[in-house]
């Protein structure tokens, strides 16, 4: 962890929650990294067990929301920070709240793998391919921007960017296909769009994902990209 841009303040007690804080929210990242593959693969295979580990762990993710930002806000409150520092507690506000949502969402996932655990399994794994590779993309691109958060440097930001656009074909391309089968058989109606919830669900967390990707381009370079186009984004 880069931790250049934290430790050169007089008081190291300062030095040391901003650190702390950093830690957590990068625990908390970690967590939510679980939960999108844990819940990916409960959909994929009727794997139980490991739906309900996805419930579980996004209890300790609320619960460390809720930490952050209580430990944020007495930062603010007790340090007033200034620069690079309010930067950093402002992009960590704004980081959990993206990271809860995606656990939200993927423990909506492992929640449907629940209620279709007693469904007829016999196409289980008609295009569950397809999601298992955009479950990939989405955990790639929440990696990455974890790993800028951890080394605060941006250089990977537009790289990670363009990964959102693999992500959007990939749920162009399940959409057809669903579609498609919905016409051949309305008996696969019911079951086509669960796996089109879920697709949707992982478009959604590539979405989030740029959002902390754009967050940590304002917090090491005090620049507001939202919205920019990925080419104005380079250029920045």
């Amino acid at each position: 962890m880069d931790n250049s841009k934290i430790g050169l303040h007089i008081s190291g007690k300062f030095n040391k929650e901003l650190e702390d804080m950093r830690d957590r929210v990068l625990i908390m990242g970690g967590l939510v990294e679980q939960q999108i593959k844990r819940a990916v693969t409960a959909f994929s295979t009727g794997d139980l067990q490991m739906a309900e580990q996805v419930i579980k762990i996004d209890n300790e993710v609320d619960a460390l929301e809720i930490a952050i930002d209580r430990e944020c806000m007495e930062i603010l409150a007790l340090r007033q920070p200034a620069a690079f520092d309010l930067r950093l507690l402002i992009t960590a506000i704004k980081i959990v709240i993206e990271l809860e949502r995606i656990g939200d969402l993927a423990e909506r996932i492992a929640e449907m793998a629940i209620q279709l655990s007693e469904t007829d399994s016999s196409n289980r794994h008609k295009h569950y391919f397809e999601l298992v590779h955009m479950a990939d993309l989405v955990e790639n691109m929440l990696h990455g921007a974890l790993n800028v958060f951890a080394r605060m440097k941006v250089e990977d930001v537009t790289l990670i960017i363009k990964l959102d656009e693999n992500v959007d074909r990939e749920y162009a391309s399940i959409i057809r296909q669903l579609v498609t089968q919905m016409m051949e058989d309305s008996r696969n109606i019911t079951r086509m769009l669960d796996v089109l919830w879920v697709a949707r669900a992982l478009e959604r967390i590539g979405d989030r994902a740029c959002n902390i990707c754009e967050h940590l381009v304002y917090m090491v370079k005090g620049q507001d990209v939202r919205h920019l186009t990925q080419a104005e984004l380079k250029k920045r």
